[in-house]
């Protein structure tokens, strides 16, 4: 009850709060590269000349990937990042199965100096919009 009492009183604060709270998770997610939807991300590819770099394991890749997707499992990104390097002009799009590791290894490359957007959604939406995908 003391706690209900609290934000009664206390409402500015609270607001204070709530607001510097998401302007903090805004902040964290723009950090990791701004989220690219499928279409805008098709657009970047074609007229961009945008790369896609692919974070997904070896069997979700082989399964079906965006063409010329460039494949460095997530887990790897730290030790191949060298790859990357002859597209450092270039705006790199990260796409693994969900978003799930779009956001930490976004923020590995922006921090390395790379142009990094985030695939919305990630392989799972792009494969929902029935976009092309290559196997093998």
């Amino acid at each position: 009850m003391d706690f209900f009492v609290f934000i009664s009183e206390q409402w500015l604060l609270v607001s204070l709060l709530v607001a510097l709270i998401y302007v903090l998770a805004i902040t964290e997610r723009i950090k990791a590269g701004k989220p690219a939807s499928a279409n805008e991300a098709t657009r970047l590819i074609n007229s961009e000349d945008a790369r896609v770099v692919d974070l997904r394991d070896r069997s979700d890749f082989v399964a079906g990937h965006i063409v010329d997707a460039i494949h460095i499992p997530h887990s790897e990104v730290e030790k191949r990042i060298g790859e990357l390097a002859p597209y450092k002009e270039k705006t790199l799009i990260l796409a693994d199965k969900m978003g799930q590791h779009a956001g930490p290894v976004g923020r590995q490359l922006k921090k390395a100096g790379y142009n990094v957007r985030r695939l919305e959604g990630g392989m799972s939406e792009w494969s929902n919009q029935k976009l092309p995908l290559v196997k093998g």
